[in-house]
């Protein structure tokens, strides 16, 4: 019978994070490991609301949305996987102070800029955000129950980023526009700057034979592969969230509205997500999503009424932050060094970057439900790939077993 003594170590054992190998890192140090991987993706959550509005101000067409939401998550994605290759898992804290600073002075950087002087500095920007979240996935990565942790994160991230989208919608935007969006950016970057300073001085190795640093095997290349193919399409889609509004008739405002309605269902998502972690298979999750993200699009592509606009990217947010989390376990069953699970990461912000670059070739300034149907077609031959890796996963875990 479990005591109640029992019960408050095991409650104070989840408030920690234990490392596969390694000492256990405190609830301050966690919360502040998890900090650098929100404030690297804020920009993602807003970036429909800021390019957006310098579209409507003429400073952004539309191409050249997607071509900054390229250049940005395409240097994220290459900054976090070079760092879990090169960068040694010492000296955090100075490593988070540089790139936190970095990060605050680009933004303040992009405040003039417009078209591909635009560009060019949001590729910049990808630098700092990609060890930003390099810091963070290298606690995951380590933990004993990786889903959940990639589920607090998740929580957090869309948490953050509700906050600023509500910010944006009602504050911001309307008083300041894109400029002010930039300046508040900014000024989290420096706040991440505090939270730097509280990192721990160095993660652990694996043990000798284990190591989590290098390129991943063959088949946890396949896992990234699936990873990027399937989560580069809500990309695609989300960034032209404001056009895709204009073209139903819609307005810039109820764009804004749906931008932080939807954040607001990915909070949730998260919590669902972090509560599902070790209950449920991530195939079962993987299938529900996609089906869910092709009846939302399928919504979008038929000119809904605002409620039905509004209603069809909150439950796309949910669905897709769902899935998110048992990434994880799926490039850790593909390759249990958790070498790939080190650069899942990285897979999906290249994701988020190629899924835009995709969608900007496709659409017009008159027409972008070019991007609804590219997001159709990527998620289902994601989902293919994906059973792919679990049934080669699968075989690979019999043989050992035979063997054994």
């Amino acid at each position: 019978m479990t005591s109640p003594t029992d019960i408050q170590h095991e409650r104070a054992r989840d408030l920690v994070v234990h490392e596969a190998v390694g000492p256990i890192i405190s609830p301050l140090q966690t919360a502040c490991i998890i900090s650098m991987g929100v404030i690297a993706l804020l920009m993602a959550g807003v970036m429909p609301a800021i390019f957006g509005a310098l579209a409507d101000a003429g400073r952004l067409t539309e191409a050249h949305i997607g071509r900054c939401a390229t250049s940005e998550g395409l240097m994220m994605g290459i900054s976090a996987a070079l760092s879990g290759i090169f960068l040694q898992t010492e000296r955090l804290p100075l490593k988070g102070i540089c790139a936190t600073v970095a990060f605050a002075v680009i933004n303040i950087a992009s405040i003039p800029l417009d078209n591909m002087a635009l560009v060019a500095v949001r590729a910049l920007a990808g630098i700092p955000e990609g060890i930003m979240i390099w810091i963070t996935v290298g606690m995951i990565a380590r933990s004993e129950v990786p889903e959940r942790w990639a589920g607090v994160f998740f929580t957090a991230l869309v948490s953050g980023q509700l906050a600023l989208a509500f910010l944006f919608a009602i504050y911001v935007i309307p008083h300041f526009g894109a400029a002010g969006g930039f300046v508040t950016l900014a000024i989290a970057a420096l706040l991440g700057t505090v939270a730097a300073t509280h990192l721990p001085k160095r993660y652990a190795h694996l043990q000798p034979g284990q190591s989590i640093d290098g390129a991943p095997p063959p088949l946890g290349w396949a896992a990234l592969a699936a990873t990027l193919v399937y989560s580069a399409p809500a990309a695609a889609v989300a960034v032209y969230l404001q056009p895709l509004a204009h073209q139903a008739g819609l307005s810039a405002g109820v764009a804004r509205t749906t931008l932080w309605l939807s954040l607001a269902a990915q909070v949730a998502g998260g919590s669902i997500a972090t509560a599902l972690a070790g209950r449920i298979h991530y195939m079962t999750v993987f299938t529900f999503s996609a089906v869910g993200l092709i009846l939302v699009w399928a919504t979008m592509a038929f000119h809904p009424p605002a409620w039905l606009f509004i209603a069809a990217n909150m439950w796309g947010g949910l669905v897709t932050v769902l899935y998110g989390p048992f990434l994880v376990p799926l490039t850790i069953e593909a390759d249990p060094s958790r070498r790939a699970a080190m650069q899942s990461a990285s897979a999906q912000v290249l994701a988020g970057a190629l899924g835009p670059l995709g969608a900007s070739i496709i659409v017009s300034d008159e027409n972008v439900h070019g991007s609804l149907w590219l997001g159709g077609v990527l998620i289902i031959v994601g989902l293919v790939m994906f059973v792919g890796v679990y049934l080669a996963s699968s075989r690979n875990r019999k043989q050992a077993n035979a063997v054994s």
